[in-house]
């Protein structure tokens, strides 16, 4: 549950809330996404309720990614897709609170092109530098 209110993907996998389920196993479940990219749009969410990456436990990384790769091996040998657009969100644009994978079947020509945002450009080298390096010292590399 997130800020008191009722977490929709945990209803899932408790059993109360109907969904088109793909995959449940003791790690996680995967459903079909209600608004879909493109037909097979699944949700991958961990059984236990985690908001974002950041707060999964190391111990479920493995296994949780280990659900998404088949999930995309399934769109492609079900589905006839040519590959998949794997993707998440951690807090700013995440729809429902309760940590979930987008795995999406995609096919050349598809319609979707890149991210779903603008990119930007470095102003220099060395604004590059300093990211990557305040980066680097976070990560501990």
């Amino acid at each position: 549950m997130t800020s008191g209110r009722r977490c929709p993907f945990c209803a899932i996998v408790a059993g109360t809330e109907a969904a088109h389920i793909v995959l449940d196993d003791e790690v996680a479940m995967a459903f079909l996404d209600v608004r879909p990219l493109f037909a097979g749009h699944t949700l991958l969410v961990p059984r236990a309720h985690h908001e974002a990456l950041t707060e999964l436990p190391t111990d479920l990384l493995g296994p949780l990614f280990d659900r998404a790769q088949r999930l995309a091996g399934a769109m492609e040998s079900s589905l006839g897709a040519q590959g998949s657009f794997v993707a998440m969100n951690n807090r700013v644009s995440q729809s429902v609170a309760h940590l979930h994978v987008h795995v999406v079947p995609r096919t050349k020509g598809d319609g979707l092109r890149g991210f779903f945002w603008p990119r930007t450009r470095y102003a220099d080298d060395d604004e590059m530098a300093s990211v990557a390096a305040r980066l680097r010292a976070a990560v501990g590399g």
